[in-house]
């Protein structure tokens, strides 16, 4: 996997996505970049005999589309809002979880991700995997491997989300400020 903070740089990058009203409100927030980590509490399976490989071993279904889109919409619905505006939270919240996938199947070590499971347990990879695998643990942190590992999630994907975050930012301040200028009344 990225690091945690990898995954939670993904989860603030994109939750930049989402309307005025769910951007003012820390619970967003703090639902975003849950939903960017969730995933990797398949590790928890571990400590009770769980096995890497199985249904519900690290980076299966936890990691799948379909559990994406369970949580995305759960969590968006929990936000409340206008049926348009749950609608719109739960699809930004459905990428945000899915994305920890994604960026999973760059890395270079473990096994796949189940996209598919529970219907296709087959673990995959994307044929680009430019991102080194972090170590399950905090303990790593405080190694060379870590920096090493830090530095590469930071060229690799921080950059770009970084990027990301700032062009959506940019986008909407621009589309609110053409929207206040249409709405001025050109006759005072």
């Amino acid at each position: 996997m990225p690091s945690v903070p990898t995954h939670l740089l993904v989860g603030a990058a994109l939750g930049q996505g989402a309307g005025e009203k769910a951007r003012s409100e820390g619970r967003f927030w703090f639902l975003a970049l849950f939903c960017s980590a969730l995933p990797d509490a398949d590790v928890v399976g571990f400590r009770f005999g769980i096995h890497y490989s199985d249904l519900w071993g690290h980076r299966g279904l936890t990691h799948s589309i379909l559990f994406g889109a369970v949580v995305g919409i759960a969590v968006g619905m929990l936000l409340g809002g206008t049926w348009v505006e749950r609608v719109g939270q739960g699809f930004l919240l459905f990428l945000i979880t899915c994305s920890h996938g994604m960026f999973d199947a760059m890395t270079n070590g473990g096994l796949g991700i189940a996209f598919f499971s529970p219907f296709d347990t087959t673990r995959y990879f994307f044929s680009w995997r430019p991102i080194q695998v972090s170590p399950i643990g905090a303990g790593w942190f405080f190694s060379t491997r870590g920096v090493n590992i830090l530095l590469n999630g930071a060229l690799i994907v921080w950059l770009p989300m970084l990027v990301v975050g700032f062009a959506i930012y940019g986008l909407r301040r621009w589309r609110e400020a053409a929207t206040r200028t249409e709405t001025k009344d050109p006759y005072p």
